[in-house]
């Protein structure tokens, strides 16, 4: 069925024609009833659905919007349900007991329902007709946020197939930017002027390669090429919020995708300036060939369902670059362990001036970095030591990577294979076999006593 309705979007002209006329010309919002899409309520969460109709039935008008429309129309399940309406902030906590109101410039409700929190915005303004933006030294734009009509609210959303909007009171689609069309095209096109958005807010630039990795669309021209010219105000980004954005960005599922797309747009060394320092050395391949195998795997594991560990990934992102501080620390005549200890405070230090990574995932980040050190000191104490050490498997992993990448550790890194699966004795054996062998000393014969005659 979504392939069906999918196929009746298909533009009879070709869609670059259709995208340059659409630049002229504002299209009147297109309107699909309920017979003409597949979207269920059996498809959306109980607990949005509650919202809605609470909202519908006090007079309100209440929408599902923006991701969780896009990724139902997919054949996805949506991570999140937000939900747009003209109720203010205020009298949506007046509806429900479990509401909170956050945010300061723009105020947001939200409904808790255990583990899930429904997001409730008001409809935001047109703050081209305000007069009141305020552009900054480094080229932001930055506008008081207010309310007012869905149409002005569907003009502020970032990309057309995140404007559609679902209406709870007759479960018709409303689409105000043709994102439908897009959607069925699979491209990724932003609203509006894209210089101007991103200079609104940089991190647009970061969710178009989000999604176009997501969901494999293509990037309209006229949204790509003012990234090559637009990257650096990825600069004046708090480093809290792009940590944020860089977790969503390779916790998708398409982490190897965006990793691709970063370096193609210039974009990973705002990012992570050390790691792209070393790819960008003649002998990077196995710098490259790490990260890669990294992302892949963090891939295969979400489409597994398995969990994900951040400070597992930024361990691994900026190895690299520990391993090139330490070794001119210890030309410098520091120790291992010493040019080690130095070489992961200077590799935080300056990746906090980037993106601000949370004290939990350096404490960790750090022990990953040590264990590669000390899974090479195969004593029996130690080797028993740190197989219960609580980020052994993280260590282990790191391990193998290195190996798969083309270091000269494949050796280390089967015997550790080797040994978690084998039982007591065998266990015992390969630490026996590590033991260096002694030589017997040879008896000397005592020397004959002097006999006097």
């Amino acid at each position: 069925m979504i392939l069906k309705f999918l196929k009746n979007l298909l533009p009879k002209k070709p869609v670059t024609s259709k995208f340059k006329a659409k630049t002229k010309a504002k299209l009147a919002p297109k309107v699909m009833g309920r017979a003409e899409h597949p979207i269920t309520r059996q498809n959306i969460s109980a607990n949005a659905l509650k919202v809605l109709y609470r909202l519908k039935d006090a007079g309100f008008s209440a929408y599902l919007v923006g991701g969780s429309v896009r990724d139902l129309l997919l054949g996805l399940n949506p991570k999140d349900f937000d939900i747009a309406t003209n109720a203010k902030p205020e009298q949506v906590y007046k509806l429900f007991r479990n509401c909170r109101l956050i945010g300061r410039r723009f105020r947001l409700a939200h409904v808790y329902f255990h583990s899930e929190i429904i997001e409730v915005a008001t409809f935001r303004g047109h703050h081209a007709k305000l007069g009141n933006e305020v552009e900054t030294e480094e080229g932001l734009i930055i506008r008081d946020n207010v309310y007012g009509t869905i149409e002005e609210d569907a003009e502020r959303r970032d990309f057309t197939v995140n404007a559609l909007y679902y209406n709870i009171k007759d479960f018709s689609i409303v689409d105000f930017h043709d994102g439908l069309t897009d959607l069925k095209a699979g491209v990724l096109r932003i609203i509006g002027d894209p210089y101007q958005r991103y200079r609104e807010d940089p991190v647009r630039i970061l969710r178009v390669v989000r999604f176009a990795s997501k969901l494999g669309f293509t990037i309209h021209p006229a949204t790509e090429q003012p990234i090559f010219e637009s990257h650096a105000l990825l600069q004046n980004v708090s480093p809290a919020r792009l940590f944020d954005e860089i977790l969503k960005l390779f916790h998708a599922g398409k982490a190897l995708a965006a990793f691709k797309l970063l370096r193609k747009y210039g974009l990973f060394g705002y990012l992570f300036s050390q790691a792209e320092a070393c790819l960008d050395q003649p002998e990077a391949e196995m710098a490259h060939k790490l990260i890669e195998f990294l992302l892949e795997s963090t891939d295969k594991r979400i489409a597994e369902g398995k969990s994900i560990s951040g400070g597992f990934l930024f361990a691994v992102i900026l190895w690299p670059a520990l391993q090139a501080l330490m070794q001119d620390l210890q030309q410098e005549g520091l120790a291992l362990f010493p040019a080690l200890h130095e070489a992961i405070n200077k590799v935080l230090r300056r990746q906090g001036q980037q993106i601000s990574i949370p004290k939990r995932f350096q404490i960790d980040m750090q022990e990953i970095w040590q264990l590669q050190y000390r899974l090479a000191q195969r004593t029996p104490r130690r080797v028993f030591t740190m197989l219960n050490h609580p980020k052994f498997r993280a260590g282990y992993d790191l391990l193998i990577l290195r190996a798969k990448a083309g270091e000269e550790l494949q050796t280390l890194a089967d015997w550790w294979t080797e040994f978690q699966s084998a039982d007591k004795p065998g266990q015992h054996k390969l630490l026996k076999e590590l033991a260096p062998k002694r030589k017997r000393r040879k008896k000397t014969p005592p020397k004959p006593k002097n006999v006097s005659e």
